[in-house]
């Protein structure tokens, strides 16, 4: 009886032990992502700054994120006054695991960085400090992008108006922010596809615009459904919303036509759409859609191309449950 509780004690020492030593290990030795940040200086030209400023957005929006958006209005427009400054929260009641607030990207926020600080951060997430941020920002995507894109984007949000900002920091949760360590990857940079091949630079259009990490079903902080084929929930204010099936199935995109997928974006062009004020209880989605609507016809055409393209997966969805 005294021996088996002896190797009990030793047992359970020795697995607090390995326990601490692995702690130690992912907060001191993580996150690693290889080589320290890049030194080099991005050539801010007019037109690396425009491409920035359309990829910014109307692509990658980055600008929808890195803003305070108002969600009593449909597809929850920009605060006008707010672009790029930050401060939008994702938070407990959203299903995050700790409370992330978006950084000021203006010159006020990101003034001390160099270049390839920037660059690292957003193709692996790893801070100038070395710490990681949520994946909320589809870092892994970004850093599978061709390398000049990026670029374009730090060039851009270089000449924006800086103002101050001070917003919290964010915190995740434990033991979640041990697993947040582990995330960041190493960036593994590609070569934009010609876009005259349509399939394959929708691709890489769809991988920049990170459509797949909302039109995947997500649960318990994996995906697990297919890929693009709908199903993820988000909590909004008036109830439960849906994601779309962008497959080719009777229950996706099949019956779309190239026209009506393009004007499905244009219908919200900020020059003529007015973006309804909603009721608590009336659909709502986290879509920025005026962001979307000023993506060029022929980005949206290979964007419909490559979506065509992929295998039908049967998912019908109730794009929304509300509350009452």
């Amino acid at each position: 009886m005294k021996k088996g509780l002896k190797n009990l004690a030793y047992f359970v020492t020795g697995l607090v032990i390995l326990i601490l030593v692995a702690v130690v290990y992912v907060s001191i030795a993580l996150p690693n992502v290889g080589d320290p940040p890049a030194d080099f200086k991005v050539e801010n030209t007019d037109e690396k700054v425009a491409h920035g400023k359309y990829l910014a957005n109307h692509v990658m929006v980055c600008v929808d994120c890195h803003s305070m958006r108002d969600f009593t209005l449909f597809s929850g427009p920009i605060v006008p006054g707010t672009e790029s400054t930050g401060g939008e929260v994702f938070d407990q009641k959203m299903g995050f695991p700790g409370t992330f607030i978006s950084a000021n990207i203006t010159p006020a926020g990101i003034g001390d960085w160099t270049d390839g600080e920037l660059l690292r951060l957003i193709s692996t997430g790893v801070r100038k400090d070395g710490s990681a941020i949520f994946p909320i920002m589809p870092y892994k995507n970004y850093g599978q992008l061709d390398i000049e894109d990026l670029e374009a984007i730090i060039a851009y949000i270089r000449t924006l108006d800086p103002v101050k900002t001070d917003h919290p920091k964010s915190k995740a949760d434990f033991p979640f922010s041990l697993i947040l360590r582990t995330m960041p990857k190493k960036a593994n940079f590609t070569k934009k596809p010609d876009p005259n091949d349509q399939i394959a630079y929708g691709g890489y259009l769809v991988k920049a615009a990170a459509c797949a990490d909302c039109h995947t079903k997500f649960e318990n902080g994996s995906y697990i459904g297919e890929k693009l084929a709908g199903g993820r929930e988000m909590e909004m204010p008036g109830g439960i919303l849906v994601t779309s099936n962008l497959t080719p199935h009777e229950s996706g995109l099949k019956n779309w036509t190239e026209d009506m997928f393009i004007q499905r974006f244009k219908r919200y062009s900020s020059e003529s759409y007015i973006p309804e004020k909603l009721a608590p209880e009336d659909f709502q989605t986290i879509m920025p859609w005026v962001m979307y609507s000023g993506m060029e016809e022929s980005d949206l055409k290979a964007i419909y191309s490559y979506l065509q393209s992929l295998d039908p997966v049967e998912n019908y969805i109730e794009k929304f449950k509300p509350n009452s």
